[in-house]
């Protein structure tokens, strides 16, 4: 059974690799050197409190854009050659948002990495989709995410993986724990994630990352559509002409710590 509950972990993780997307880099969490942090660098931070300082060993493999055979192909040989303790593996979502994709074929892919990755690292916690019920455009796409969060689930029952469920984090169904394009999180909306994740391996955490916003001043009909006729022009438009361009906002991109470095 796949063990995302929050039961109390006495183990320790001396090691970490993140795979995955724009959502694993870090897209949306500026950082001070003109990258991103992210949810997995903040995790990496809680996973390495609970080790002896500078024992512990973080790398970030994830690339903005990349399709889930792009991260086999680039991350996942690279993060069976480190073998850490721990690998977080989330790919797929940029397959899912394309037109004409099947998330049982996606599901299908990602298992034969998962199994690939089991063998040669210590854990593997895979993670699901958000549930877009509220965002726009990607609304029209949910059940195909909710299928593929679906398999991602069983898969990890297969293989005996922890799951990052941030499909049931409603924290992330605000708006403000998303960035203005509103496909990427924003900072706040990065640390709950990371709470959640730290969570899912049993860990004490500093805040509940389900806790409530604070209320926000009621809006009126004509600044919601105004917002979102501005969102609109200046996110959705360019985004779905570089979907139905099939371009990659990746392509020249690097990953930001390729290797397993002290944190």
């Amino acid at each position: 059974m796949a063990d995302d509950s929050r039961t109390e972990n006495s183990g320790a993780f001396g090691s970490y690799a993140a795979i995955g997307d724009s959502f694993t880099e870090g897209v949306g969490d500026p950082g001070p050197d003109g990258g991103f942090v992210g949810w997995a660098d903040r995790f990496a931070v809680l996973l390495a409190d609970r080790m002896p300082e500078y024992s512990f060993r973080y790398a970030n493999l994830a690339v903005r854009g990349r399709l889930l055979d792009q991260i086999v192909e680039e991350q996942v040989p690279r993060a069976r050659e480190l073998a850490p303790d721990l690998v977080t593996f989330c790919a797929g979502g940029n397959d899912i948002i394309r037109p004409g994709s099947d998330p049982d074929d996606v599901a299908e892919r990602f298992e034969r990495a998962v199994a690939d990755l089991a063998g040669s690292v210590g854990t593997v916690m895979v993670t699901t989709g958000f549930d877009t019920r509220d965002v726009p455009v990607l609304r029209h796409l949910r059940g195909k995410i909710a299928t593929y969060t679906a398999h991602v689930r069983a898969i990890a029952d297969r293989y005996d993986c922890p799951v990052l469920d941030l499909w049931s984090l409603k924290s992330v169904q605000d708006r403000r724990a998303w960035d203005a394009d509103r496909l990427h999180l924003s900072p706040e909306g990065h640390t709950r994630v990371a709470l959640r994740a730290a969570q899912v391996l049993g860990l004490e955490v500093p805040a509940d990352p389900d806790q409530p916003w604070p209320p926000l001043p009621p809006r009126g009909a004509f600044e919601v559509r105004r917002d979102d006729i501005q969102w609109a022009r200046e996110h959705l438009v360019p985004w779905i002409g570089r979907r139905l361009r099939g371009e990659s906002s990746g392509d020249h991109v690097e990953a930001k710590r390729p290797d397993l470095l002290p944190l």
